[in-house]
């Protein structure tokens, strides 16, 4: 697979069948994360491609457009990265219409907060000069292109070989564990990597009757691990290095890569949404959606 590039664009799979990756990998589907907390890194990092959900509700109290930043001394001592975000449509805003209020001041206070938190550590070279791409972003406007980015910067440092798609870019029906097991059907996945809080409330039925395995992923509670639900993995990158901390990637990815080889032979990504849309009730706003109107 390619290596990602956090300056690259987000790749459009439903563009055509083959811009999608071979059939038969893992597969994580997350909403874009502004430097996301290590274990949710480590989630993408363990899957073979990530689906950045980019099309359900915008959510202020999650992490789509924050970070809690950790003290590169002392991780107990934390504050709120955040980026100031407007949602023109209210609570029913989609992620990616999400906008950046006043983008120019948010983008000097992102690249003051880290260089204040993480720059006298001696990865901050190798960390702080590949953050050009995140913070160039903050022209877009867009708050969900910022910490798709600053995702992308993170698995590029970490060596990640993965690829990412656009969960508006694939055909899926509605309800919450039948959209993500059509998602992960359009790429061939043959598992779904689910996190601990996703296992809560995930319906295994859509993704059985695709025939797609669901791994859950859980990371340790010791070490770096014990503060990872809750501070950015910047602290973690900054501490240790990104190869310290790749080499802990790798071996907690090992489980769910290695249960591939027990679970049915792949299924073939599905065609395009325009090509074969799917069954919904004539003039319904699902066949609105599919069908381009």
């Amino acid at each position: 697979m390619p290596h990602t590039s956090p300056s690259s664009a987000t790749a459009s799979p439903a563009a055509s069948s083959r811009d999608l990756p071979a059939p038969g990998g893992l597969c994580a589907i997350h909403q874009p994360n502004l430097f996301p907390r290590l274990t949710t890194l480590a989630k993408l990092f363990a899957a073979d491609y990530w689906i950045v959900l980019d099309d359900v509700q915008f959510t202020r109290r999650d992490y789509q457009h924050r970070a809690r930043l950790a003290g590169l001394d002392d991780p107990a001592r934390q504050q709120w990265l955040t980026i100031p975000t407007h949602l023109p449509s209210g609570r029913s805003t989609l992620i990616r219409d999400a906008l950046i209020d006043e983008a120019a001041l948010a983008r000097r206070r992102t690249e003051s907060m880290l260089r204040q938190h993480y720059g006298s550590s001696p990865h901050w070279p190798a960390l702080g000069g590949a953050l050009g791409p995140v913070l160039d972003a903050f022209s877009t406007g867009r708050t969900a292109t910022v910490a798709e980015i600053s995702t992308r910067l993170l698995l590029a440092l970490l060596g990640w070989p993965g690829r990412i798609l656009t969960s508006s870019d694939l055909p899926a029906r509605p309800g919450r564990s039948q959209r993500l097991a059509d998602l992960a059907a359009a790429t061939g996945a043959r598992a779904y990597l689910c996190g601990t809080g996703g296992m809560t409330y995930l319906d295994p039925a859509p993704f059985a009757e695709q025939d797609i395995a669901v791994a859950s992923f859980q990371p340790p509670a010791t070490g770096i691990w014990s503060t990872g639900r809750r501070i950015s993995a910047l602290w973690a990158l900054s501490a240790l290095g990104p190869q310290a901390v790749a080499a802990r990637f790798h071996t907690l990815a090992a489980a769910p890569q290695a249960m591939l080889k027990t679970v049915a032979r792949p299924r073939p990504p599905l065609p395009r949404a325009r090509d074969v849309p799917l069954k919904v009730r004539r003039g319904s706003p699902q066949a609105r959606h599919v069908n381009g109107r």
